[in-house]
């Protein structure tokens, strides 16, 4: 059983008392708390979110640790990779005539993809890419992307400058 350090805040008896409807992972609203501290700063010590949670700091760790073990969140350092260096980052439609998991799937397996989603709408696939200049991206487009089976078509719409990137978007 978890219990809150002498020190902190109690979380409101109607909140520790009404459990919301689990999800697959197994969130409840303490998790939730949490992971909404975290995402407004991934750095924040458990021992603080301890104090306002009304929880010890083990019980937040190993909170944290079990929602990183079952891929629920991730903490990283985010970063502009335009200003690391990477002189190309893009971002790839892809129309797929036949299985569009099995073209995904190979999208996903190439190194420079950091994101592949699968759409509805004009394309199946949308792809983020990263490259360090523009001849490794036209090989990543040509060699990479365009010569795998069932791929129709590519669109590609370069990255100038990143205006906005953020990870806050709460829980549900």
């Amino acid at each position: 059983m978890e219990r809150p350090s002498s020190a902190a805040k109690a979380i409101p008896a109607t909140e520790r008392e009404i459990i919301e409807p689990l999800v697959s992972s197994g969130m409840d609203a303490i998790d939730r708390r949490i992971i909404g501290l975290l995402q407004v700063d991934g750095r924040r010590a458990y021992g603080a979110i301890a104090l306002e949670l009304g929880l010890s700091e083990a019980a937040v760790r190993r909170r944290v640790q079990r929602l990183r073990d079952s891929g629920v969140m991730q903490i990283v350092a985010i970063t502009d990779p335009l200003q690391l260096g990477f002189g190309r980052e893009a971002l790839v439609g892809i129309r797929v005539h036949g299985d569009v998991r099995l073209v995904a799937d190979k999208i996903a397996a190439i190194r420079e993809a950091n994101y592949v989603v699968m759409t509805a709408g004009s394309f199946d696939i949308i792809a983020e890419v990263i490259a360090v200049d523009d001849a490794a991206l036209v090989h990543l487009l040509n060699d990479a992307i365009r010569s795998i089976p069932g791929v129709t078509e590519v669109e590609t719409f370069l990255y100038l400058k990143l205006s906005k990137q953020t990870y806050n978007w709460g829980t549900k």
